[in-house]
């Protein structure tokens, strides 16, 4: 009897594209105005020299650290209450290794990289909800 092999899906394969930046001295409101702009849920922080590492702001963080605290959005840097550094994820890596590295690692999303460019963007809902495994 012979089984066919579920082919293998890759971060590559149902990575959103286009990944959208924002710079650590942005306001939370900026960070929220892109976020609506561009459909987002959350934005990479640009680096701020070569050797630096990549940051990122997602909704949760507008919400931890400026609507809960009571904080005005307009007073509130990016770098303040952004996630640094970031776990990225190779573009040619089985989902099922990215789902078990977001799961242990306690995150929603993370970008992807392919030969040092970052070039997408992958999340748990995009694991299960843009590909045709379930």
């Amino acid at each position: 009897m012979v089984s066919a092999k579920t082919p293998i899906v890759r971060a590559k394969d149902i990575m959103h594209k286009g990944v959208v930046y924002i710079d650590g001295m942005a306001t939370a409101k900026e960070a929220a105005a892109t976020m609506r702009d561009a459909h987002v849920s959350a934005l990479l922080v640009k680096k701020r020299d070569p050797d630096d590492a990549w940051g990122i702001i997602a909704v949760q963080d507008l919400i931890r650290g400026v609507l809960i605290p009571g904080r005005l959005p307009k007073e509130v840097n990016v770098y303040e209450i952004m996630t640094k550094p970031v776990i990225t994820v190779p573009a040619d890596m089985d989902i099922r290794y990215v789902a078990r590295l977001l799961h242990h690692a306690g995150i929603r999303r993370a970008p992807v990289e392919d030969q040092g460019e970052l070039v997408g963007m992958v999340s748990m809902s995009s694991l299960i909800l843009d590909n045709d495994l379930f």
